[in-house]
């Protein structure tokens, strides 16, 4: 029977082996978790390699994802389908081992992480999700959502401020089933961390409400069982488990210094840390009684297997619950919401409602909300602003069983990963938001969210210098560009409230990544439109007027406010010059449309375009070419109602009816 230590130090050579055939990674965390990982994994990880699916599964994250070989070797080792071969190819093309953990990638990961302290953050938004569901569908006798979360960090991810954020909210939230590990190593890429990180983890982990454990013995595996046990009982804080450990732990030069943390120990190196481990193996080869040591497959082929007999029972007392929590879990919508949907944006057209568009998003929710228990909504300190909040909204801190609606506070960053984690756990459509010009806050778990991917619904309102005198500061101006730039991000910007809808709607039905919504302070005149016209609005871009007795001579294309400004431009020049407008609300959909439908909107032989959008000009270069013209906001804005800064910055009716002029030469 081989000893924990032995287990652990398959982990640790697995690590060397692999780094050291890539030429790159980092061994140095792998190896000093090695006996955490074998304690957590071997004696309280509720998971089944032969289902990585299974919905009450616990969940490991490794925000410290860097060290990812640790979380490979753990998946082979318990018997996941990551057979030797994909270790032996780390970091390589295609493989199933990445420099970092991506979830979908490789069957037991479940979040993708990599910039530090995103995976603690994704885990908040796990337990999250865990509580809710437990509260709102477990019954006394079927406890049928059970399960922890738990996450590896490192010093990294507690000097990065989302840590604060996230960390925080899991506290005031009393998330009691979320246990993160700290590998409390003292060192990083620049050395030992003391000279710029001297913070007092333990006081300040209380202080967010958390149960700290502190000076565990990160190498002594009875103290770390009993740090474990110590934190399950108690479920009403979440619980920081600090654990002092050696970095590269077994390397016999290397080992505690930043050397071990980036780079392949050495073929010398890893030849001593193997005779000071005693690990006579040769690379990559784990003996059968290690691996049988490891095996997971049968108790946790059995574990999920009672679980679904208990789940079966749940359905039988509670059918209609089981079926909606079911339906949510495959990520499901209800039977007959696209039909529900489009009854709305049909009514919302015949009314022709003038609403700024932040308005007809609160509306679009509160019509779509009542459909979608799974959604879950929340926004950064502006709930009033955003206008998030519907009728049916309830806080998930007041109430969980009912609770579909989380109040962030001022945590940008920590809000969207969060809601990353709502996401990739299952059973939740979250949304969230904060101002447009505030999500370079939260721009990198955005980018993350597309990475993922996660189907989360980020929403961002004041979208312009239509937000008037709050300034420059905050009047967004490359920040619809930036985030169009973002592969597999959808961004909406809708001219009007039938827009609006829509955009709301292909956000929910997406599940393949997150939708950026975007949306207005100032009221918009909503568009008249036939239902042919109204059919296309799905599509991204569309033709929302064309003249009506001449031939189309020029082509105007608007987005959100500035679709009014075009079509009254267009109205101007009619039986003077043949004026299309395009709607663009979602360029990348539009793109997305089979050739034949964008050279009907777009025809190439119609090179005399004007793009109008109250941001950066650059991005409409792609569309109006070298010889078009563009209005746009190149610089910041500055402080003043709304209609002065349009005038100011010519973004007027007379500016477009100008450079429509200009390309077609009149």
């Amino acid at each position: 029977m081989p000893s924990r230590r032995d287990l652990a130090n398959a982990i640790r050579a697995l690590a060397m082996d692999a780094v050291e055939a890539a030429k790159s990674g980092h061994p140095g965390m792998p190896m000093g978790m090695a006996d955490i990982a074998e304690v957590l994994w071997n004696d309280f990880l509720r998971h089944d390699p032969g289902n990585p699916g299974w919905p009450d599964r616990d969940r490991f994250v490794i925000s410290n994802g860097h060290g990812s070989m640790l979380h490979y070797a753990l998946l082979h080792l318990s018997g996941y389908d990551l057979p030797i071969t994909e270790l032996k190819r780390f970091r390589q093309l295609h493989s199933r081992t990445p420099g970092h953990p991506e979830a979908f990638e490789t069957p037991g990961v479940e979040t993708t992480t990599g910039p530090l302290g995103q995976g603690l953050a994704n885990a908040v938004g796990m337990a999250l999700a865990e509580k809710l569901l437990a509260a709102r569908y477990n019954r006394p006798e079927h406890p049928v959502i059970d399960h922890r979360t738990w996450v590896f960090l490192g010093d990294g991810c507690l000097m990065e401020g989302i840590s604060h954020e996230a960390a925080s909210l899991a506290g005031t939230l009393k998330l009691g089933k979320l246990v993160a590990f700290y590998d409390d190593n003292g060192i990083s890429i620049d050395g030992e961390v003391e000279g710029w990180f001297s913070d007092d983890t333990v006081k300040r982990f209380e202080a967010y409400g958390w149960q700290v454990i502190p000076a565990v013995d990160g190498h002594d595996a009875e103290a770390i069982k009993s740090a474990i046990v110590a934190a399950l009982d108690d479920e009403d804080r979440p619980t920081l488990i600090c654990c002092r450990t050696t970095i590269g732990y077994g390397a016999p030069n290397k080992a505690g210094k930043e050397v071990s943390h980036g780079a392949p120990l050495g073929a010398e190196e890893i030849a001593g840390a193997r005779k000071l481990l005693g690990w006579p193996h040769a690379p990559f080869e784990i003996p059968h009684e290690i691996m049988a040591g490891w095996d997971a497959r049968l108790a946790g082929g059995m574990r999920s297997k009672e679980w679904q007999r208990h789940f079966d029972a749940y359905a039988r007392v509670y059918p209609a619950e089981a079926a909606e929590l079911t339906r949510r879990l495959r990520g499901e919508l209800p039977e007959g919401f696209a039909a529900e949907a489009r009854a709305y944006i049909e009514s919302v057209q015949a009314k022709l409602p003038e609403v700024a568009s932040r308005k007809a998003s609160q509306q679009a929710i509160e019509a779509f909300a009542p459909l979608l228990p799974e959604m879950v909504g929340g926004s950064a300190d502006l709930a009033g602003s955003n206008l998030t909040l519907w009728k049916g909204s309830v806080d998930v801190n007041t109430d969980p069983a009912r609770g579909n609606y989380v109040y962030y506070g001022v945590r940008e960053f920590g809000m969207s990963a969060i809601a990353n984690g709502l996401a990739l756990h299952g059973g939740f459509l979250p949304y969230d938001a904060t101002f447009l010009v505030f999500s370079d806050y939260a721009r990198n778990a955005v980018r993350m969210s597309a990475l993922i991917p996660a189907p989360v619904i980020h929403v961002y309102t004041h979208d312009s210098i239509g937000l008037g005198e709050d300034g420059p500061t905050h009047q967004p101006v490359e920040h619809l560009a930036s985030l169009r730039y973002i592969p597999n991000n959808e961004l909406w910007r809708p001219a009007d409230a039938v827009e609006s809808a829509v955009a709301w709607q292909r956000a929910i039905e997406r599940r393949d990544g997150p939708t950026c919504l975007v949306f207005s302070r100032q009221n918009l005149v909503c568009q008249s439109r036939d239902a042919d016209t109204l059919s296309a609005v799905s599509r991204g871009g569309y033709i929302l007027l064309d003249p009506a007795d001449a031939k189309v001579e020029a082509i105007v294309l608007a987005t959100g406010s500035e679709v009014e400004l075009a079509m009254s431009a267009a109205r101007q020049l009619a039986g003077e010059i043949g004026v299309r407008v395009v709607s663009m609300p979602c360029t990348s959909v539009f793109d997305a449309q089979p050739l034949e439908y964008r050279e009907g909107v777009l025809p190439s032989w119609c090179r005399a375009r004007v793009a109008v959008e109250a941001a950066h000009p650059d991005y409409w270069r792609r569309y109006v070419g070298l010889d078009g013209e563009v209005i746009g906001l190149a610089g910041f804005g500055a402080s003043a109602p709304a209609p002065q800064l349009f005038e100011h910055f010519g973004i007027t009716v007379e500016a477009t009816v100008a450079a429509i002029r200009k390309v077609v030469g009149r």
